[in-house]
């Protein structure tokens, strides 16, 4: 009986395939939180800066108050 070697040939093919319109919406929705944190800090220093502008938390709601009522 003879020994013989063979060469194993095999292919193998990837299918896991992205979707495009899926990368799109991770890339929309990264792009909207970031948006919406940076509206989230520059309204949080407006109210600190409002705050130590009025002279205190309370006089900041009585100045609001003022200016809605006129």
């Amino acid at each position: 009986m003879k020994n013989t070697t063979g060469m194993n040939k095999s292919r193998s093919a990837s299918t896991a395939a992205t979707n495009v319109s899926t990368e799109i919406s991770k890339t929309c929705i990264t792009a909207v939180g970031i948006v919406a944190g940076i509206i989230g800090c520059w309204a949080i220093a407006s109210m600190i800066a409002g705050v130590i502008n009025s002279g205190g938390p309370i006089d900041l709601a009585t100045s609001l108050f003022r200016a809605i009522n006129g």
